[in-house]
């Protein structure tokens, strides 16, 4: 089949590389001008001058990146198959409609409100209280369109920080680590949970993911699966879907939902028996879903601004390597290892040992390290 993607980044090049061998081709369709797949045929077209030949080159369209025109992905599914759906991707670029989802499907958030000048910013934080973050209601990914507000008083200088015409505002939630739930869903409704992720961020970076998350609770898993099933079904959703959460004393707090593969999901290209990326390649051209068991424990390690000492890191056995072909910068992801071991305590050792040869690494500070 001849798979058309929207955006040529990394994430579309790890789709491909599980797509070839289920006999798919490939065509990316980048309107950023600055595609970094670095595999298969890409169509630049920042006019949407190309869309047509686009289309006659595919028979199936997803995307792997949703800070893209939900326009166009309405225009190709009069065409052809989008998957996941155009109102999927609509949600995900708008936190606001993206709230009021999961709140409508009885999802617990953040309680939050939406500001749009420094005035109302300022009441918010007030109403809720502090702190607070405040995000741009559109756009914003990785820590980017974001500030902390410690006061009220933190509001003028916050809205010009962030420089968005609409933000949303929410009440700091106080949890005990950060986990995530990936899911697929296929053509004809099937679902597959992937175990539960235990995600380290830094910078507002995410920097590790132990999977499966040491120490969760059956009830905290079912209900992660449950909410993610309720929006799966909600959205007619196909293909993966990754919804991050807060781990709290009270249960789950949802934070935010993307509609592609996920970072934290990355783990599974070794360590389960299907990558998220096959399942998704899978789910996008009407096949069965794959077994989504992880094989013993696994943690992802990104590498973000410089590849550090690639040799040494090769030489570990444990570690699997996947970089992305990127010019180093900072703060830009360049790839990821995936470190497998047979227990959690093994596979802290492991991690400390691969991170020591990537420059800036924070410490793995995570359930685990901490007691």
């Amino acid at each position: 089949m001849r798979i058309g993607v929207l955006g040529a980044g990394q994430l579309g090049r790890m789709l491909a590389l599980a797509g070839y061998p289920l006999a798919n081709d490939f065509v990316f369709y980048d309107m950023s001008g600055n595609p970094s797949a670095g595999l298969g045929e890409v169509i630049i077209d920042r006019n949407n001058e190309f869309l047509k030949d686009f289309l006659s080159r595919v028979d199936r369209v997803t995307y792997e990146f949703e800070h893209l025109p939900v326009e166009v992905a309405q225009i190709i599914a009069r065409e052809k198959p989008v998957y996941p759906s155009p109102r999927a991707l609509q949600v995900c670029q708008n936190r606001e409609a993206e709230k009021t989802l999961f709140g409508s499907l009885g999802i617990p958030t953040p309680e939050w409100r939406i500001a749009e000048n420094a005035e109302q910013l300022r009441k918010a934080a007030s109403d809720l209280g502090c702190p607070v973050v405040a995000k741009s209601n559109t756009e914003g990914y990785d820590g980017k369109g974001q500030a902390v507000l410690r006061s009220p008083e933190d509001a003028a200088e916050a809205w010009q920080s962030i420089n968005h015409d609409k933000l949303i505002v929410e009440k700091f939630v106080d949890f005990q680590r950060e986990v995530s739930i990936i899911a697929v869903r296929g053509e004809d409704g099937e679902l597959a949970f992937y175990p539960m992720a235990e995600n380290v961020h830094h910078d507002g970076i995410l920097r590790y993911s132990i999977a499966p998350a040491p120490g969760l609770r059956p009830e905290v898993r079912d209900d992660a699966e449950r909410y993610i099933r309720m929006l799966l079904n909600e959205l007619d959703y196909v293909g993966v879907l990754a919804l991050e959460l807060f781990e709290t004393a009270d249960g789950l707090v949802a934070n935010e939902m993307a509609p592609r593969v996920h970072n934290s999901g990355h783990w599974t290209m070794e360590g389960a028996v299907t990558s998220q990326f096959e399942n998704h390649i899978r789910a996008v051209t009407g096949m069965p879903l794959g077994d989504t068991s992880a094989r013993g424990v696994s943690c992802m390690v990104n590498i973000i601004g410089s590849h550090g000492e690639i040799r040494d890191i090769l030489r570990l056995p444990y570690t699997h390597l996947h970089l992305y072909n990127k010019l180093e910068r900072s703060g830009r992801k360049l790839g990821h290892i995936n470190v497998l071991a047979d227990s959690y305590e093994e596979l802290v050792w492991r991690v400390k040992n691969c991170a020591c040869f990537l420059p800036g690494a924070p410490e793995l500070d995570c359930s685990l390290t901490r007691g």
